[in-house]
Protein backbone atom coordinates (compact mmCIF):
# COMPACT_ATOMS: atom_id res chain seq x y z
CA UNK A 1 0.00 0.00 0.00
CA UNK A 2 1.04 3.39 -0.98
CA UNK A 3 -0.40 7.05 -0.42
CA UNK A 4 1.24 10.00 -2.15
CA UNK A 5 -0.08 13.38 -1.88
CA UNK A 6 1.07 16.04 -3.93
CA UNK A 7 0.04 19.91 -4.87
CA UNK A 8 0.86 21.63 -2.42
CA UNK A 9 2.58 24.87 -2.23
CA UNK A 10 3.03 28.62 -0.92
CA UNK A 11 -0.36 30.61 -1.97
CA UNK A 12 -1.51 33.85 -0.96
CA UNK A 13 -4.58 34.13 0.93
CA UNK A 14 -7.44 34.28 -1.16
CA UNK A 15 -5.79 32.20 -3.50
CA UNK A 16 -6.06 28.38 -5.12
CA UNK A 17 -4.67 25.01 -4.71
CA UNK A 18 -5.66 21.70 -6.04
CA UNK A 19 -4.17 18.61 -4.18
CA UNK A 20 -4.08 14.83 -5.18
CA UNK A 21 -3.10 11.94 -3.64
CA UNK A 22 -3.14 8.61 -5.15
CA UNK A 23 -3.74 5.00 -3.46
CA UNK A 24 -2.09 2.21 -4.70
CA UNK A 25 -2.71 -1.34 -3.28
CA UNK A 26 -6.13 -0.92 -2.34
CA UNK A 27 -9.70 -1.60 -4.33
CA UNK A 28 -9.86 1.65 -3.93
CA UNK A 29 -13.30 2.31 -5.22
CA UNK A 30 -14.96 0.47 -2.49
CA UNK A 31 -13.65 2.48 0.15
CA UNK A 32 -14.75 6.29 1.41
CA UNK A 33 -11.65 8.59 1.75
CA UNK A 34 -10.80 11.69 3.49
CA UNK A 35 -8.32 14.63 3.35
CA UNK A 36 -6.87 15.91 6.94
CA UNK A 37 -4.57 19.04 7.98
CA UNK A 38 -2.11 19.00 10.57
CA UNK A 39 -0.97 22.42 11.92
CA UNK A 40 2.45 22.45 13.71
CA UNK A 41 1.32 21.75 17.53
CA UNK A 42 -2.01 21.01 16.28
CA UNK A 43 -3.89 16.93 15.74
CA UNK A 44 -4.32 15.97 12.60
CA UNK A 45 -7.94 16.70 11.98
CA UNK A 46 -10.14 15.35 8.97
CA UNK A 47 -11.45 18.32 6.73
CA UNK A 48 -13.10 16.44 3.96
CA UNK A 49 -15.07 12.96 3.40
CA UNK A 50 -16.69 11.75 0.11
CA UNK A 51 -18.22 8.65 0.17
CA UNK A 52 -18.06 5.76 -2.34
CA UNK A 53 -21.48 6.47 -3.82
CA UNK A 54 -19.79 10.29 -3.79
CA UNK A 55 -21.64 11.90 -1.12
CA UNK A 56 -18.95 14.87 0.45
CA UNK A 57 -19.65 16.40 4.30
CA UNK A 58 -16.94 19.38 4.89
CA UNK A 59 -15.39 20.27 8.20
CA UNK A 60 -16.92 23.89 8.66
CA UNK A 61 -13.90 25.44 8.87
CA UNK A 62 -13.50 24.35 5.10
CA UNK A 63 -17.62 24.54 3.88
CA UNK A 64 -18.14 26.23 0.60
CA UNK A 65 -14.25 27.00 0.05
CA UNK A 66 -13.03 23.57 -0.09
CA UNK A 67 -14.44 20.86 -2.60
CA UNK A 68 -13.28 16.92 -2.42
CA UNK A 69 -13.79 14.77 -5.70
CA UNK A 70 -12.20 11.41 -6.48
CA UNK A 71 -11.64 9.80 -9.56
CA UNK A 72 -12.11 5.80 -9.09
CA UNK A 73 -10.29 4.80 -12.39
CA UNK A 74 -7.11 6.65 -11.57
CA UNK A 75 -7.51 5.64 -7.80
CA UNK A 76 -7.07 9.52 -6.89
CA UNK A 77 -8.63 11.63 -4.55
CA UNK A 78 -8.40 15.66 -5.36
CA UNK A 79 -8.92 18.42 -2.80
CA UNK A 80 -9.85 22.01 -4.58
CA UNK A 81 -9.46 24.44 -1.99
CA UNK A 82 -10.25 28.35 -2.45
CA UNK A 83 -10.48 31.62 -0.69
CA UNK A 84 -7.24 30.23 1.29
CA UNK A 85 -6.95 31.90 4.72
CA UNK A 86 -3.38 31.93 6.62
CA UNK A 87 -5.28 29.49 9.29
CA UNK A 88 -5.60 26.69 6.05
CA UNK A 89 -1.81 26.31 6.49
CA UNK A 90 -0.55 22.80 7.51
CA UNK A 91 0.65 19.85 6.07
CA UNK A 92 -2.31 18.02 3.80
CA UNK A 93 -2.75 14.08 4.08
CA UNK A 94 -5.18 11.34 2.33
CA UNK A 95 -6.24 8.71 3.83
CA UNK A 96 -9.15 5.92 4.44
CA UNK A 97 -10.77 5.58 8.19
CA UNK A 98 -12.75 2.01 7.52
CA UNK A 99 -11.92 -0.49 8.35
CA UNK A 100 -8.81 0.96 9.19
CA UNK A 101 -6.55 3.79 8.72
CA UNK A 102 -3.84 3.01 6.33
CA UNK A 103 -0.16 3.92 7.01
CA UNK A 104 0.07 7.52 6.27
CA UNK A 105 1.98 9.23 3.55
CA UNK A 106 4.65 11.93 3.60
CA UNK A 107 1.89 14.56 2.54
CA UNK A 108 1.68 17.47 1.16
CA UNK A 109 2.61 21.12 3.06
CA UNK A 110 0.13 24.02 2.01
CA UNK A 111 1.60 27.59 3.08
CA UNK A 112 -1.04 30.62 3.08
CA UNK A 113 0.95 33.68 3.39
CA UNK A 114 1.67 37.14 1.90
Amino acid sequence: VQIVESGGGLVQPGGSLRLSCRISGISFSSYNMHWYRQAPGNQRESVARITTGGTRNYADSVKGRFTISRDNAKNTVYLQMNSLKPEDTAVYYCNRREPITLPWGQGTQVTVSS
